[in-house]
């Protein structure tokens, strides 16, 4: 068990503080003016975590902070001879999340990255339906024209969470269909959902894993959030994102080439926290 001094935690906790001010400082500034943003607040919205969350900062297990009495109060810590730490009771209760997530992040890092659905899980999410998930924003190709996409190439979504949001059209058009319950079957790390939700896995297991590892998720969540929607049927040049014209031999090789860097980035970080998981169930084991 490390023991911080105050000098050193306060220090890191300030750093982080400002590492993460600087990633949503503009989203701060939006939802001040109420303005949305088609891109970054779904990281916000889909995903629970608060940016007043976000910002505090949290050792991980297996460190203590000396004279932290802030953190006494918190939820999943608990108070020692030498500080404050995160409580063995805490970890306890959820170990069973904790199980459950190794054994994805597991045979997720074991299976091959697949590169071939080209982002067209935004394009099932409106075939041939009338409803449009961003509506005030424009289609490239308008509504017949993002449908004759989907027609024109096979869906071939291996996230359930993104499959469960297709068209009743466009499920069967997926190369198979999805259930909650074959996720760990098929979950592969060439998805960029699968590594967005790196982020989700980090701030469930909170605070037990340390925000280092937490921004570094959600740096990577940010990333494939991009992509996604770069890639998607909407025009968003006018918030400054150049399209992946996926629709074109050309855009699905740029998909395929940004996809794979992105799943280059997310296997070390998968890789760290499955560490962190493991670690986690030996320190739960009685």
């Amino acid at each position: 068990m490390d023991v911080l001094a105050a000098s050193e935690w306060i220090a890191r906790r300030d750093l982080h503080r400002a590492r993460v001010s600087s990633l949503i400082a503009a989203h701060l500034q939006r939802r001040e003016r109420g303005e949305p943003h088609p891109v970054v607040d779904f990281l916000f919205t889909y995903y629970s975590y608060r940016p007043n969350q976000l910002l505090r900062w949290h050792p991980g297990w297996g460190t203590t902070l000396a004279d932290a009495e802030d953190y006494a109060g918190l939820r999943g810590y608990h108070r020692t001879a030498a500080g404050v730490t995160v409580n063995p009771e805490f970890l306890a209760r959820r170990a069973d999340t904790v199980a459950s997530t190794a054994r994805l992040l597991e045979a997720t890092a074991q299976r091959p990255a697949h590169l071939s659905c080209f982002g067209l899980h935004e394009w099932a999410m409106m075939y041939r339906s009338g409803d449009v998930r961003h509506d005030s924003i424009p289609l490239r190709l308008g509504r017949d024209g993002t449908d004759s996409v989907v027609e024109s190439l096979q869906l071939r979504c291996t996230h359930y969470d993104a499959y469960r949001f297709f068209t009743p059209a466009a499920e069967p058009r997926n190369i198979e269909p999805l259930t909650r319950n074959r996720q760990l079957a098929l979950e592969q790390p060439g998805c960029l959902h699968a590594n967005m939700d790196l982020y989700k896995f980090c701030y469930k297991l909170a605070p037990m894993i340390d925000s280092d590892l937490t921004v570094d998720c959600f740096e990577l969540a940010l990333a494939a959030r991009e992509l996604d929607m770069r890639a998607s049927p909407y025009d968003l040049t006018e918030y400054g994102y150049a399209p992946i014209r996926i629709e074109t031999p050309h855009g699905r090789a740029e998909y395929v080439r940004e996809q794979s860097t992105l799943a280059s980035r997310a296997a070390p970080i998968r890789e760290a926290l499955l560490d962190r998981s493991r670690r986690l169930l030996t320190a739960a084991r009685p």
